[in-house]
């Protein structure tokens, strides 16, 4: 329940506190004084498109604010802890603002949220009729939705299984389509693929091969070279040919710790030194070993290897140039082809067991729809006998509903069932569809009847109603205000009214007053009792607040207005 709505600057509005409370709460005022404005703010605030033309003129931004008296526990209080919001002691203030430039914020339980939150919360704590809200009950979707509200929890929960079969079934028979659709471009794609595959296992290319093979084709391709720089190196080591009586390293070396040991006995400092020269010696030998291992090692047929190197590199350059950039593209289409060809190669098997699963969920659909069909035509006979009484209630004595549900469709998501509702205004008059048939005033008393009778089953915290009466007068708008009251015994009902009729019934009374300045026109609002509210009601009977029979007319209406609820 909304316990209070504080407006700033939005529309004709300066500033203004509703304090609403439980109960059903009238808003009145002259026309042009804002009375939509305060519509507009709940929308505002239960996450509504913003509007930057409903900012007051000169201000930089409109801002709503209501204190929403909620339960500790439950969808609220779980969605608001979700955003960060606290709700004390019950109590839930939600905030909105819209600036002058069209930028929005909201805020939920004392913290920033998005506007979505706001929606969510909204769809939990009121029900919004507007004309336009009445017009959209001319919509098969809106009265689809009337019905399945009134048939309740075991609807809905026929419902979920059913949705859950029905994506179900959805899901596998779009995939068996496709798969159907690309059966011979998959088999195409397996073959190439295949032989791509058979490409790739031939060559059989591994990790790092192709640097590899670089290396050992640049080897091969300096072989002479290579053969000629190791046969120097070794006879500057260790050659059996002194050319010049030049000496290789070994004999130098050689010499050199024989020089140092001829003279060790006068000086021993010098033993390190001819050690080291005695290692030098031995590490070249062991070099002088390797380079004639690595010599006489020398492919004498290097260009018939080089020419197998050359040949493998093309191979793999093969590869690279139809697969990617590089080697490891290659790898990676060798190993993601192998997956994929496992996958295309299952499509029979796939196309039968999505056949089956197709034809068993068809099967499994067509008997929860049946079911959904069937506790949907039961409560359309319920229905349509419950807003029937509430019609003759409303000053439509004669009038008769009925609810139709054609189960005769193709499979959708809220069931096979397309639901009408007629209304049949007079005996013999042909019952026809509200979407066509009824008036203005008819549609709103057979909203505010769906409405009063689905709340006995779907209760809603709040109902707020913006001209529930327009289009009719008198002993109608009498019963309508008779109505609300009723409906407001087990919901807060706010309603926005131009009828004292549908006034008279409120236990809490607004009035939006309208004043100016000379300048720009504000409004505020403040609670009618007493002489004031007689004052207003006559205002609303004959548009003059100060007539004494207006005023007494009024009063008569307040007293009949009141024994009337007392009576039920």
């Amino acid at each position: 329940m909304i316990d209070e709505l504080g407006i700033r600057d939005l529309g004709v509005i300066a500033e203004a506190t509703l304090p609403l409370g439980p109960g059903f709460t009238a808003v009145t005022g002259e026309t042009g004084a804002g009375k939509t404005m305060v519509v507009t703010a709940l929308g505002l605030l239960l996450g509504a498109r913003a509007d930057a033309g409903s900012v007051r003129s000169g201000a930089k931004q409109a801002w709503v604010e209501g204190r929403w008296f909620v339960p500790g526990d439950g969808p609220v209080a779980e969605r608001v802890a979700e955003t960060g919001g606290e709700i004390e002691a019950g109590e839930l203030l939600l905030g909105r603002s819209v600036s002058s430039e069209g930028r929005s914020k909201a805020v939920v339980g004392g913290r920033s949220a998005p506007i979505g939150v706001l929606t969510e919360l909204g769809e939990e704590l009121v029900v919004v009729h507007g004309q336009a809200d009445q017009q959209r009950l001319r919509s098969a979707v809106a009265q689809r939705d009337a019905l399945d509200r009134f048939a309740g929890a075991t609807l809905q929960s026929a419902l979920v299984e059913y949705r859950a079969a029905f994506t179900r079934w959805h899901a596998d028979a779009a995939e068996l389509e496709e798969l159907t659709a690309a059966h011979d471009a998959r088999l195409r794609e397996a073959a190439e693929l295949r032989e791509a595959l058979d490409e790739l296992e031939a060559v059989d290319p591994q990790p790092g091969e192709d640097v590899e093979l670089s290396e050992r084709s640049d080897r091969l391709s300096n072989l002479e070279e290579l053969r000629l720089a190791a046969a120097q190196a070794h006879a500057l080591i260790s050659s059996d040919e002194v050319v010049d009586d030049a000496p290789d390293a070994v004999a130098l070396v050689d010499g050199a710790k024989r020089q140092l040991e001829r003279v060790l006995e006068h000086d021993s400092g010098l033993a390190p030194i001819a050690e080291v020269l005695q290692n030098a010696g031995f590490l070249l030998a062991d070099a002088a070993a390797e380079l004639a291992g690595y010599i006489a090692g020398l492919d004498a047929d290097g260009a018939r290897e080089l020419e197998i190197v050359q040949e493998r590199r093309a191979q793999l350059t093969a590869l690279i140039r139809r697969h990617g950039t590089t080697l490891d593209d290659v790898l990676e289409f060798r190993r993601t082809g192998g997956l994929r060809l496992v996958e295309l190669d299952g499509d029979d098997e796939r196309i039968e067991l999505l056949a089956t699963s197709v034809t068993e969920s068809a099967a499994e659909v067509d008997r929860l729809a049946a079911r959904v069909t069937e506790l949907r035509t039961d409560a359309a006979g319920r229905l349509a006998a419950a807003v029937t009484v509430e019609l003759a209630a409303l000053a439509m004595p004669d009038a008769r509903l009925s609810v139709v549900v054609d189960a005769d469709h193709e499979p959708a998501v809220h069931g096979r069932d397309q639901v009408s509702i007629l209304l049949q205004p007079h005996p013999g008059a042909e019952p026809r569809s509200v979407s066509k048939g009824a008036s203005g005033g008819e549609l709103s008393r057979v909203m505010l009847a769906i409405e009063v009778v689905i709340a006995g089953t779907d209760p809603v915290p709040t109902f707020v109603f913006d001209e529930v009466d327009a289009g009719v007068g008198g002993a109608a708008a009498i019963e309508i205000g008779r109505r609300l009251a009723r409906l407001a015994e087990r919901s807060q009902v706010i309603v926005v009214t131009h009828l004292a009729q549908v006034a008279a019934f409120a236990t809490n009374h607004l009035s939006v007053v309208k004043g100016t300045d000379g300048r720009v026109t504000e409004s505020s609002v403040r609670r009618l009792e007493g002489a004031e509210r007689e004052a207003e009601m006559a205002r609303l009977l004959s548009g003059l607040a100060e007539s004494e029979s207006g005023v007494a007319h009024a009063r008569e209406l307040l007293e009949l207005a009141s024994e009337r609820a007392r009576t039920g």
